[in-house]
C-alpha cells in the first residue's frame, strides 16, 4: 500500500476524522490513500486505532479485496502490536463465504492463534456454518467432530447447523430427526430454525406428509412458522402439483400477517403454470405486485416459459418488456424461451427479431446452453428460409457463420433447394462449397437440387465440371 497524500491533514488528527473520510470515500483504493496518508506524516503523531483498521478492512472485503485485506490484517499486528479480537477474523471468513470459497474462510480460522486470537465458540459456529452452507459437507462434518473432541459446548445453534447439514441429503435425514428428538433432553429445545429446517429438508425430497405433520407439531410446541418455512411448504407441494394445499397456506400465512416473499410467490407461480394454469399465475403476479413485492428474474422465467409451452406467446413477450422497465436484464435461456415459442407458431421473422436483440444486447449462452443455442439457430434459418424469407434466413445463416455457431445438414441442405428453386445457383453452389469445408457431405438430394438447378438454366458444362471436380475430390481421398 503506498503512502502517497492524497489531503492535507490538520496537525492534530483524530481516529473518528479519519474513520468518516475513509467511509465517505466510495473508491477502494483512494480509501486505501486516505488511510496510509494520515500516518505519512510521524510529526504529527497519529496512529491507526482499533476501529480505523477494521473500517478498512471491511472496505476492501466489500469490494473483494482479500489479498489488500489480509496484508492490511499483518500489518495491524506487526506495526501496532494489537490485540486483535475474532470479529476481524469473522469478517474476513464471512467474506470468503460470500465468494463460496469456504476452504479460504477455514485458512483465516486458523490463522488466528498465530495472531494470538483463540477462537471462541462464536467463531467455531460462524465456520462449521460457511461449511454447511458451500455444501462442503464432509469437511464440515470433521470440523464438528474437531469441535466436539476440543470440548466446545454444544449449543441449540450448532445443533442446528449439524441439523441443516443432515438435511442436505436424503440418506441422512434419519438422522437429523435422531438428533432433532434428542435435543429437548439434552437441554436444547429446537426453535422455530430448527423445525424450519427439517420441513426444507422433507420437502426437498418429496417427504410432504411428514413436512406437513412437523409443521403442526411446531405450532403445538409454540414456535412460530417464518415466511421461509411457508415457503418451503408451498413450494414442496407445488412441486408435486398439489396446488389447493399450498394455496390454503398461502390463505394462512396471509392471515396471520406473515407477508409472502418474492419466492413464495414464485413458487406458487410455477405449480400454476406447471398445472396449465398460466392466466391464473399471470393473475398472481399481479397481486404480489399490488402486495409492494417486485419479480424478480425467476419470477419473470418461471411465467414466461409457461406462457410460451401454451402458446400464449403474445403474453409472454408483454412480460418480457415489463422486465426490461423493471430493469432486469433477460438472460439467454429467457430468450430462448421466446424464440421457441414464436418458432411454434411458425412466426419466424418475429423469433429472428429477438435473436437480432440478443445480439445487440451483447447477450451469449452459457457452456451448458450453447447446444441449444445452436439447434435454435438453425430452427430459425430453415423456418424462414421455407416460408418465404429466404434472403433474412440467409442472412442468419452469414451470421452464425461469422459468431462460430455451427451449421446443421437439414439448415444446408433447406438453403441449397430454396436457391436452387428461387434459380440463384451460384449462392446455391457457393453454400455447398461451404458445406463440404466444415465436413459435411451432401446427399443424393442436396446434389440433385443443385446439377439440376444448373440444367434448368442449361449451364451444362458447369454442372458437368462441378460433378467431376467431386468425384476426383472422392477419388483422391484415401480409403478407409
Amino acid at each position: 500500500m503506498g503512502s502517497k497524500t492524497v489531503i492535507k491533514w490538520p496537525k492534530k488528527i483524530t481516529p473518528f476524522q479519519v474513520e468518516q473520510l475513509i467511509r465517505a470515500e466510495k473508491d477502494v483504493h483512494k480509501a486505501i490513500l486516505i488511510f496510509d496518508s494520515a500516518t505519512a506524516e510521524y510529526s504529527n503523531g497519529f496512529r491507526h486505532d482499533h476501529n480505523t483498521y477494521k473500517l478498512m478492512i471491511s472496505k476492501l472485503l466489500s469490494s473483494n479485496q482479500f489479498t489488500l485485506a489480509e496484508e492490511l490484517l499483518k500489518r495491524m499486528k506487526d506495526e501496532n502490536n494489537f490485540e486483535i479480537n475474532e470479529d476481524v477474523f469473522l469478517s474476513i471468513c464471512r467474506a470468503y463465504g460470500r465468494v463460496h470459497k469456504p476452504l479460504e474462510a477455514v485458512r483465516v480460522f486458523k490463522n488466528m492463534k498465530e495472531f494470538h486470537c483463540e477462537p471462541s465458540q462464536k467463531s467455531y459456529i460462524t465456520v462449521f456454518s460457511l461449511l454447511v452452507d458451500e455444501n462442503q459437507l464432509k469437511v464440515a462434518l470433521r470440523f464438528y467432530r474437531h469441535m466436539r473432541q476440543i470440548g466446545i459446548p454444544l449449543t441449540v445453534t450448532s445443533l442446528n447447523v449439524l441439523i441443516k447439514a443432515l438435511c442436505k441429503n436424503s440418506g441422512t435425514m434419519d438422522s437429523a430427526i435422531k438428533i432433532f428428538r434428542e435435543m429437548p433432553n439434552r437441554g436444547y429445545p429446537p426453535d422455530s430454525y430448527t423445525y424450519g429446517t427439517l420441513i426444507n429438508g422433507f420437502c426437498r425430497f418429496r417427504k410432504l406428509n411428514e413436512a406437513k405433520e412437523l409443521f403442526k407439531e411446531m405450532k403445538v410446541k409454540g414456535c412460530l412458522p417464518s415466511v421461509v418455512t411457508y415457503t418451503s411448504l408451498i413450494n414442496g407441494l407445488c412441486q408435486s402439483q398439489n396446488l389447493d394445499d399450498a394455496l390454503e397456506y398461502l390463505e394462512e400465512m396471509t392471515c396471520k400477517g406473515i407477508h409472502p416473499n418474492v419466492f413464495t410467490y414464485s413458487s406458487l407461480m410455477d405449480g400454476l403454470c406447471k398445472s396449465g394454469y398460466t392466466l391464473k399465475a399471470v393473475e398472481l403476479l399481479e397481486v404480489m405486485i399490488g402486495k409492494g413485492r417486485l419479480p424478480n428474474l425467476i419470477t419473470y422465467s418461471t411465467l414466461i416459459n409457461g406462457l410460451c409451452k401454451e402458446g400464449k406467446i403474445q403474453i409472454a413477450v408483454e412480460l418480457l418488456d415489463r422486465m426490461k422497465i423493471q430493469n432486469i436484464k433477460p438472460d439467454a435461456g429467457l430468450y430462448s424461451k421466446i424464440i421457441n415459442g414464436f418458432c411454434q407458431i411458425s412466426n419466424f421473422n418475429e423469433a429472428a427479431n429477438f435473436l437480432d436483440e440478443m445480439v445487440l444486447g451483447g447477450i451469449t449462452p452459457n457452456r451448458l446452453t450453447w447446444s441449444l443455442h445452436v439447434k435454435m439457430h438453425n430452427t430459425v434459418v430453415q423456418g424462414l428460409s421455407t416460408k418465404k424469407h429466404l434472403d433474412r434466413g440467409f442472412q442468419l445463416y452469414l451470421s452464425m457463420r461469422t459468431r462460430g455457431i455451427s451449421v446443421d445438414f437439414e439448415t444446408f441442405s433447406i438453403l441449397v433447394n430454396c436457391f436452387c428453386k428461387k434459380g440463384d445457383i451460384h449462392k446455391a453452389a457457393h453454400i455447398v462449397d461451404e458445406m463440404v469445408i466444415d465436413g459435411c457431405v451432401p446427399d443424393e438430394s442436396t446434389w440433385h437440387a443443385l446439377i439440376g438447378g444448373f440444367w434448368g438454366r442449361k449451364k451444362v458444362r458447369e454442372a458437368a465440371e462441378l460433378v467431376q471436380a467431386e468425384m476426383l475430390r472422392s477419388s483422391s481421398e484415401p480409403s478407409m
